[in-house]
């Protein structure tokens, strides 16, 4: 395992913004997110809906009847991460899961304790809560060391307060990809887009804007082969902290022979696997 630094990086206080889903039942993913998630519903239309928590929006939910099921061959998103401010938030969505939903694994990632589960259409979700920054263990060369261990649930369900919804200060706090070739992914993500690498191993790179452990995962872990396609992960966004940031960020795609749309809020492209990316300013 190695970790490397991007040559042209994105500014430390890049995050992300939302994410956005192509989903066959509108109602049913909205209930799902809702009710399990703890996300409130922002604003509802015929064919769209947008969630978050407090007033910040998390995710979009695009009503698509005719897409059909991401195949097994495609890829495309491995989860959506939703972070939460502390453990009293992640024992309410331990809690929440529990009520109404199934939970399917839960890891202490030494960086954070995390709960995975999958949505209606299959999707996968994680609800983690990062612990302190200063007790992340860090290589020499100060990118951030990972584990995956054993999460102890009911400690954690002792710290809930039993909200039924995501507090303020919850967010979007990485997307996990799954891609069809790790080096063209890293191309893109690392040499061109500038994320930097946190950790490289043989099928998953883990990378991130100043040290953060992991704005955008991606492997390939289940052997894709095909584009993105279908329902699932239509976009997500990266938010940078200025207009010469988002200048500078687009004048490089350009000149890589990236193609680039221009939108009202920023710019949008999409990566080697044909999944879509937002650019805006903070």
């Amino acid at each position: 395992m190695t970790n490397t630094a991007s040559p042209t990086p994105l500014p430390d206080a890049t995050r992300l913004g939302r994410s956005a889903l192509r989903v066959a039942d509108l109602d049913e993913m909205i209930e799902f997110y809702r009710t399990v998630v703890g996300l409130s519903v922002q604003s509802r239309g015929e064919t769209r809906a947008t969630l978050g928590a407090d007033d910040t929006p998390l995710l979009v939910l695009l009503r698509d009847a005719d897409a059909a099921p991401r195949t097994d061959r495609q890829a495309g998103l491995f989860h959506t991460a939703f972070r939460v401010p502390s453990r009293t938030a992640l024992g309410a969505a331990l809690e929440r899961v529990r009520d109404h939903w199934t939970l399917e694994g839960a890891s202490d990632h030494l960086v954070s304790e995390a709960l995975y589960l999958s949505d209606p259409d299959g999707n996968g979700v994680e609800i983690y809560c990062d612990r302190p920054r200063e007790e992340w263990p860090r290589s020499d060369d100060g990118t951030v060391e990972m584990s995956t261990l054993p999460l102890d649930v009911d400690a954690i369900v002792t710290q809930s307060d039993s909200a039924a919804d995501a507090p303020a200060g919850t967010d979007l706090g990485h997307v996990h990809l799954e891609t069809t070739s790790l080096s063209a992914a890293r191309e893109f993500y690392v040499e061109t887009l500038g994320l930097g690498v946190q950790i490289d191993s043989d099928a998953a790179l883990f990378l991130a804007a100043g040290d953060y452990h992991h704005h955008v995962g991606i492997n390939t872990w289940n052997g894709r082969s095909e584009p993105a396609g279908g329902r699932g992960l239509a976009w997500f966004e990266i938010v940078v902290p200025s207009s010469d940031a988002l200048a500078a960020l687009r004048e490089r795609l350009a000149d890589a022979g990236v193609a680039v749309t221009d939108r009202s809020d920023g710019v949008e492209i999409a990566d080697t696997d044909g999944i879509g990316i937002r650019l805006r300013v903070e």
